[in-house]
């Protein structure tokens, strides 16, 4: 009976050992593949069993949503404070609150039952750019989407947010493009027609750490960006798996050894 016990933990250790390694072979979440042109596969740092977020591309991501994206796009998940969070973009303190109190926040009622504004604290969500999405359909004729969870909901991930960034071209001559659309065959819908017009330009954002500004580079840092607003865990769940395929491991081996025991004074 004891045997018999120790062989079939041995099994269920060897099985979820080989689980957990096939679970971190990848860490971008690419699911089946839509219809269109193959994406870039770009080698992100965050890739892989061992893949961490680069700090300083998170922050040249951040630069690019609040100066490009934000103005149509909310991030309705992420409050100012978890950019100052481990595992993200890092910022300081002082840093995060200076980036918090550009924005006004209305707050009360006050002691007389007023409303009033006040600066933005890291509490404070990310300012949406349209009060509900029915404005922004108004204004920009679809409600554009929240960006918090973009890199997890598209297949893809990353890869199509760069792709889609970069992927601007001439429609070709068997599409039939409507008033204000333009022709990005990344572009999830399928069909290539796309509302939004190429978001970036060279030299669009102006990098303070010397990083070249040039569209390829400002849709990786904001495509890492995003990513990370997906899965602000990412490097702490990284770690745990490591952890846990260490002590799989370990397991599997004292199980085989004490099978072997076990055989061995039954001869």
């Amino acid at each position: 009976m004891k045997m018999k016990m120790i062989q079939k933990l041995s099994t269920v250790a060897a099985f979820a050992t080989v689980a957990m390694a096939a679970a971190f072979v990848s860490t971008a979440s690419v699911q089946a593949a839509e219809s269109g042109p193959e994406m870039e596969h770009v080698d992100w740092s965050f890739n892989g069993p061992f893949g961490t977020f680069d700090r300083s591309q998170l922050r040249r991501g951040y630069k690019v949503y609040k100066e490009v994206c934000a103005s149509c796009h909310s991030m309705d998940l992420i409050h100012f404070r978890n950019l100052g969070e481990p595992g993200g973009p890092e910022f300081s303190g002082p840093e995060v609150k200076a980036l918090a109190a550009e924005i006004k926040v209305q707050d009360g009622p006050d002691q007389s039952g007023d409303m009033f504004e006040r600066p933005g604290e890291g509490k404070d969500k990310m300012p949406a750019p349209y009060p509900n999405p029915e404005a922004a359909a108004a204004s920009l004729g679809a409600a554009p989407p929240d960006l918090s969870l973009l890199a997890k909901a598209r297949n893809g991930g990353p890869d199509y947010i760069h792709a889609l960034l970069t992927g601007y071209k001439d429609a070709p001559a068997d599409v039939a493009m409507p008033a204000g659309g333009h022709y990005n065959p990344y572009f999830a819908a399928g069909s290539g027609v796309i509302a939004m017009p190429p978001p970036l330009a060279e030299g669009q954002v102006d990098y303070g750490d010397g990083t070249p500004n040039t569209v390829d580079q400002m849709s990786k840092d904001v495509s890492a960006f995003m990513m990370w607003t997906a899965e602000p865990k990412l490097e702490q769940r990284h770690r745990m798996g490591f952890q846990v395929m260490i002590y799989l491991l370990v397991l599997a081996g004292i199980l085989f050894f004490a099978t072997r025991k076990v055989w061995s004074d039954q001869h």
